[in-house]
């Protein structure tokens, strides 16, 4: 099976040799509030804890491990916007490596901040990754540097794999890993490694939808790819040419996830799991999230490989999912404009139990008469049924109550 594949059970087996003590050994843990979103168990190995805050340090150290002495001498250069520069540049500097990181000129500056401060030479060059990369190799050949590959080499793909060798070393158990897909290192490591351990475990391969990359190479579709996502981590828009074939025969599915999954799947780990993750290290449970009658009865093991998020990104994630539950409503209300009317408005609702969080006046909209008023008022809720019982004890009150929606006003209330 793994003959013709650029790695084997055993190279992963050396990586875990070379790796131990240098990466943290990452918990698998029981996740009994996400089990109950799906129906079934679930368990959760945490790479977010690792000193990067990602999975990328196993397949780095790995790399850097199995270097010459003269290869360390002349230094590695790698190109990534993100985990993989940190991690590179984190263990580069632990083993006394000169690093070199080019990175697209569009990098956000707390990223390229957090990789300078790593000790590493950080080179923007060009709009997108693909230009970085181009800049990184003539770098390489230029100043006889070791080129890194975030995810199409061989000592990468073995580093990665050891997520889960160890894994199923704790729960034997597992039916089921679901692994984010980007380029396709991580997927391709633990796929070689899971199929050794154990033949019969499915491995389910996750992509953001707007980047289907391994999902038009193995099915040979050509959806259109590009967009912003909230999983960066994973929005390749090339695949690897040595992990294709290793998830080409090993992965039963690959599963795309919208924009909204994945924001869901964030608010999920941070709200029931007590976990940051990134939109690439949620991927894997929005795939769950998404049909969670495929896993009933069997045991998942998630993934959550990175947990690399901005805090407002975070901070705007959950309170767009507080809209979506209904626990966060905004009513613009309709009446004559006099005295003492924001107050009855601000008893009634707390008589209902609503908390507001905004209100806002507006008196010069033409579809009110001139001695009308408008009010926007934005309240917390205990859900939809609340929210609607708010709505109808605005309406009998005569506020004539109309939601504001994300995409606008609703219909008024009946």
């Amino acid at each position: 099976m793994t003959e013709t594949f650029a790695i084997t059970p055993e190279d992963i087996d050396a990586a875990a040799r070379r790796i131990e003590g240098h990466v943290l050994r990452t918990p698998l843990v029981p996740a009994p509030r996400l089990s109950q979103l799906a129906g079934t168990e679930v368990l959760v190995k945490h790479e977010n804890m690792q000193a990067t805050a990602s999975f990328k340090e196993r397949g780095a150290v790995n790399k850097l491990l199995s270097l010459s002495e003269a290869e360390r001498g002349r230094g590695v250069i790698a190109m990534s916007a993100g985990n993989h520069a940190q991690a590179v540049a984190y263990h580069a500097r632990r083993f006394g490596v000169p690093a070199t990181i080019v990175m697209p000129e569009t990098t956000p500056l707390v990223k390229v901040e957090n990789t300078r401060a790593h000790g590493a030479r950080v080179v923007l060059h060009g709009e997108t990754l693909y230009e970085s990369a181009d800049k990184a190799r003539a770098l390489a050949g230029a100043e006889q540097l070791v080129f890194v590959h975030p995810y199409d080499d061989p000592a990468v793909m073995a580093g990665q794999g050891t997520v889960a060798r160890e894994m199923l070393a704790e729960e034997p158990d597992l039916d089921v890993l679901i692994i984010p897909l980007g380029g396709g290192g991580l997927m391709a490591g633990n796929a070689v490694a899971a199929k050794a351990i154990k033949p019969g475990i499915e491995l389910i391969g996750v992509e953001a939808d707007l980047y289907p990359s391994f999902y038009n190479a193995v099915n040979g579709q050509d959806r259109p790819i590009g967009g912003a996502t909230l999983a960066e981590g994973i929005a390749v828009k090339t695949v690897g040419h040595l992990t294709l074939p290793i998830v080409s025969s090993l992965v039963s599915d690959i599963v795309l996830v919208g924009e909204d999954l994945i924001e869901r799947a964030v608010n999920a780990y941070a709200s029931l799991q007590h976990s940051l993750a990134e939109g690439a290290g949620a991927a894997g449970l929005a795939a769950m999230l998404k049909e969670p009658a495929r896993y009933a009865g069997r045991k998942v093991g998630l993934l959550l490989c990175g947990g690399n998020i901005d805090t407002r990104l975070l901070a705007a994630i959950m309170v767009r999912e507080l809209e979506r539950e209904d626990r966060i409503v905004a009513f613009r209300l309709t009446s004559s404009d006099r005295p003492g009317l924001l107050g009855k408005i601000a008893s009634l609702l707390g008589d209902e139990g609503a908390n507001i969080l905004e209100v806002s006046h507006g008196r010069l909209f033409l579809d009110v008469p001139a001695k009308g008023v408008t009010l926007d008022v934005t309240v917390e809720t205990r859900g939809e049924a609340h929210s609607r019982a708010i709505e109808d004890m605005l309406a009998k009150n005569g506020f004539a109550p109309r939601r504001i929606l994300p995409r606008g006003l609703a219909e008024p209330a009946r």
